[in-house]
């Protein structure tokens, strides 16, 4: 049987997904900076170092963002949890409920 996510949990996920996706961003921008002020490095090797990263980023990204469905939600919310991409404030407005189910999740390893 496959659970899905509550009304006001997937109300309040639709909401913060983007939050979380701004941060998730700002993040790899963050990561990205002193690649590109690497002195020594020749344009060249910091470009090659800021794509390799963007790359192993993206794939992250794509898990944690792309095809939001009830279906995935939980999976693609413990994740996000997980990446600390939202507040404890606001991961405590979620219902016991997916508090229970993103703590099984992160227990059984599959983020």
């Amino acid at each position: 049987m496959e659970r899905r996510m509550i009304e006001s949990d997937w109300k309040l996920y639709r909401k913060l997904r983007p939050l979380a996706l701004e941060r998730y961003c700002q993040r790899v921008l963050d990561e990205i900076r002193p690649l590109c002020d690497r002195s020594g490095k020749s344009s060249h090797e910091r470009y090659l170092a800021v794509f390799r990263l963007v790359e192993e980023r993206d794939k992250l990204l794509a898990d944690l963002f792309n095809d939001p469905r009830r279906s995935t939600a939980f999976f693609q919310l413990a994740h996000i949890h997980a990446e600390g991409l939202l507040t404890e404030e606001e991961f405590a407005c979620f219902s016991e409920e997916l508090h229970a189910v993103v703590r099984i999740i992160l227990d059984i390893g599959n983020v």
